[in-house]
């Protein structure tokens, strides 16, 4: 079953993988710190290349849209102890979370 947590309560989870299934530029310009980017249709291609069984997995996404197509992925394919972070990056941030920021080059 997918869970919904929210902010405060993703703040106080320790040994989950965060996974950020925005796109790598959007990831770029502010993701909460500790994720990893995977991107949705990478996500959809091969889960278990990019999934972990062993701990467990909040899926986060800018509004908490596109992290919930993820976490019913991953309930689909049997992964448990799953979670959607409740309007995703934008609820972080409102709620006084860091974001942390990367230079995104002219190339990207």
């Amino acid at each position: 079953m997918v869970e919904t947590v929210t902010p405060n309560e993703l703040h106080d989870l320790t040994d989950v993988d965060f996974v950020d299934v925005r796109d790598e530029r959007e990831w770029l310009s502010g993701h909460i710190p500790g994720t990893r980017n995977v991107p949705l249709d990478t996500l959809r291609a091969d889960p278990d290349a990019y999934l972990s069984r062993d701990k467990p997995t909040v899926f986060i996404c800018a509004r908490g849209v596109r992290s919930l197509t993820a976490a019913k992925l991953a309930e689909r394919l049997g992964f448990t102890r799953i979670y959607n972070l409740d309007g995703g990056t934008q609820a972080w941030a409102k709620a006084g979370f860091e974001v942390a920021h990367a230079p995104i080059s002219a190339a990207a």
